[in-house]
């Protein structure tokens, strides 16, 4: 390899006189400590906050534990809307310093689905937090996470939790765990844990919070603590109240009180275990304008936990943007932060869900509402699947008149900040019996799915995708719906599971139209044929892959860049060679920019197979280009670690050395 000349030069930053912390000195590197990420997750506190002394200094003597070396867990119990989150917020805002690591917040309840939670893909988005890469094997995140978080001090707020085994297998190696969760759980008292029942207020702590108010010093004391009583000294639903009655000036404190008490002896929508605010909810509900109750109908229909102003438009919501921020300015829907910049998401705290889900049981329109939110999830995942590249699709193309997506990689932010929304809407579309809408959505979810690594949302919406597309009589999609899923399990290297989805699509084979559906079979037959060690095999799959793709410049491709992987297990890299030549040649002429990252990484391969090293270097180094360009960190770490590999063969220090220091950036 050619070298550099050496010069005496020196560069860094000055601390002292004529001290310096060196990063260049000469042909030297000296590497500095990386800033890493200080993620802040958990929200800031809302507004007056009353009568949690004794909690505050549970969390405070627990910090100064953490401080000393410990692993801090406090749990916080009790009903919903009892101030949990707001708690949590209070102390984290007041000691976010305190947390050089950062804070983190996972909602369990948005990774809960059929009772269990996916907590590879929680801790996959805690990982990425940290700048971490999280590996594509699911075990192996759990410690992957144990030990990024070692020796970083870090606040972990891991809200709506149902039980003590979802909160052991998130333990990090140190820093601080908060807890929050309805349920009772004194098992962690085992691990450590300081668990606390969080009572509601008391009549005075909560006439406190609402002197707090603008205009409640014209309530009379017996008015403030009725009250306090009707809303079960609950503070979210005080703050409810408390911020339409700043809507509403002349809306005295006694008149609120007077229309609660006549309420009470209605029938309830809203029962949360002892607590009974229905009437409380209803005459919120009942002072909401014309669009705010729109919203809080979609709030009840929605099957998933997220909302967004470009849905609201969707189901038909007036100035929605709008519309969602006076309900985020009563308290009824917070805003939700995550990894995509381009949309706002809010989410209605679980009690508002509850009572909304009553207040539109019996709505004449409720089907149609639904079918509006299927539907535009339908259109969104049609056209960020359609933005990530070239594919075989079986669906024509849907979401006219939707946004679009600037980048692929937009598009998968999209999908993956949607992922709760997607999998719920798949769910309650196969509840209705929509089956063309469930096997087109998951279709268009495989970027998503394959690129994340979701495997069990994955593996979850698929067996209702093949159900569906059986219903809706079409073969195609079910032979897609198998081919997806046998994918899946071919990733997790569940090997027989995946053979059984391809003897179940080949049943269907004699009834497919298009022949590309059959290649997909055998393209993901050569895939479990290299995994098991017959590579002759596989390249006579991958072949018959080929010619099924002939006529689809993309398919042809593929399954070329399938064919020469395959020739390189099986000892023919020269013949590998000029398949890829060929296929290079025509992912330019077609624009396949996908393709044209992952091309040069067999070719290298190929290449050292060959002994030829220097071009092997010089295709790897062109991978790694293109795949920091697409931010394809997984594609970009697979070419360094070859490239690691091949500087040890060339004794080349200094190229082994910036590898290992990409790599080590991509794990964090």
């Amino acid at each position: 390899m050619e070298r550099r000349d050496v010069a005496n030069t020196v560069s860094g930053t000055t601390v002292g006189g004529h001290l310096v912390q060196a990063q260049h000195i000469g042909s030297v590197h000296l590497h500095q400590p990386e800033e890493l990420p200080r993620p802040h997750q958990v929200r800031r506190p809302h507004g007056p906050f009353v009568n949690r002394e004794p909690e505050l200094a549970a969390l405070t003597a627990a910090l100064g534990r953490v401080e000393t070396g410990e692993l801090g867990v406090v749990v916080f119990t009790g009903l919903g809307g009892v101030g949990k989150t707001e708690l949590i917020a209070r102390f984290t805002e007041e000691h976010r310093a305190r947390f050089p690591g950062g804070d983190l917040y996972a909602d369990l309840q948005a990774y809960r689905h059929q009772g269990g939670v996916d907590l590879p893909e929680l801790l996959a988005g805690f990982l990425r937090a940290l700048g971490a890469e999280s590996p594509a094997v699911e075990a192996e995140r759990f410690t992957k996470f144990r030990t990024v978080t070692a020796g970083r001090r870090c606040l972990f707020f891991l809200d709506n939790v149902e039980h003590a085994a979802e909160v052991r297998a998130l333990l990090p190696s140190g820093g601080l765990v908060v807890v929050a969760s309805r349920r009772r759980l004194p098992a962690l008292r085992m691990d450590g844990a300081e668990v606390r029942q969080l009572g509601p207020l008391s009549p005075e702590a909560g006439a406190e919070l609402v002197r707090t108010w603008p205009g409640s010093e014209h309530g009379t004391e017996e008015e403030l603590s009725a009250l306090v009583e009707l809303c079960g000294g609950l503070p979210l639903a005080l703050s409810v109240v408390g911020s339409q009655l700043l809507d509403h000036e002349n809306l005295p404190i006694g008149e609120v009180v007077a229309e609660l008490h006549d309420r009470e002896g209605r029938s309830a929508v809203l029962n949360d275990e002892d607590s009974d605010l229905g009437p409380t909810y209803d005459a919120v509900y009942d002072r909401l304008p014309e669009q705010g109750k729109a919203l809080y109908h979609l709030i009840g229909v929605h099957p998933g936990p997220f909302l967004s102003a470009g849905l609201a438009q969707a189901a038909g919501i007036e100035r929605a943007a709008r519309v969602l921020s006076e309900l985020r300015a009563t308290h009824l829907v917070d805003e939700v932060e995550d990894d995509d910049p381009s949309e706002k998401r809010f989410r209605a705290h679980d009690v508002v869900r509850l009572h909304a889900y009553g207040r539109v049981r019996e709505l004449p329109d409720r089907a149609e509402l639904l079918a509006r939110v299927v539907a535009y999830f339908r259109g969104r995942a049609s056209r960020a699947d359609r933005a990530m590249g070239p594919r075989l699709r079986l669906q024509d193309p849907s979401g006219d008149g939707l946004p679009g997506f600037p980048s692929g990689t937009a598009a998968l932010e999209w999908l993956h900040a949607e992922r709760a929304n997607l999998r719920a809407v798949v769910e309650a579309a196969a509840e209705q019996g929509w089956h063309g809408e469930v096997w087109r959505l998951c279709e268009s979810l495989w970027p998503l799915y394959h690129g994340r690594k979701l495997y069990q949302d994955w593996i979850a919406t698929h067996r209702l995708g093949v159900e569906s597309a059986h219903w809706d009589n079409q073969p195609d999609a079910v032979v897609r719906m198998r081919n997806q899923l046998a994918r899946a399990h071919y990733e997790r290297k569940e090997y027989p599971l995946a053979a059984e989805q391809l003897a179940l699509a080949a049943e269907q084979l004699p009834l497919v139209a298009r022949r590309q559906v059959a290649g997909v079979l055998h393209e993901t037959d050569g895939l479990l044929c290299l995994a098991d060690g017959r590579p002759g095999r596989a390249v006579e799959r991958f072949a018959l892959a080929l010619e099924e793709n002939r006529g689809d410049p993309h398919g042809e491709i593929v399954q070329s860049y399938n064919v020469a992987q395959a020739l390189i297990a099986d000892g023919r890299p020269d013949e590998a060679l000029t398949v890829l030549a060929g296929a290079a040649a025509q992912a330019g002429a077609t624009g396949d920019d996908d393709m044209l990252m992952k091309l040069p990484l067999v070719t290298a391969r190929a290449h050292r197979a060959l002994g030829q090293l220097f071009p092997a270097v010089a295709h790897a180094e062109d991978c790694v280009r293109r795949a920091k360009a697409r931010s394809q960190y997984a594609k970009e770490a697979q070419a360094h670690t070859l490239l690691v590999s091949l500087a040890a063969e060339l004794d080349d220090a200094e190229l082994a050395e910036r590898s290992r220091a990409r790599l080590r950036e991509l794990a964090g």
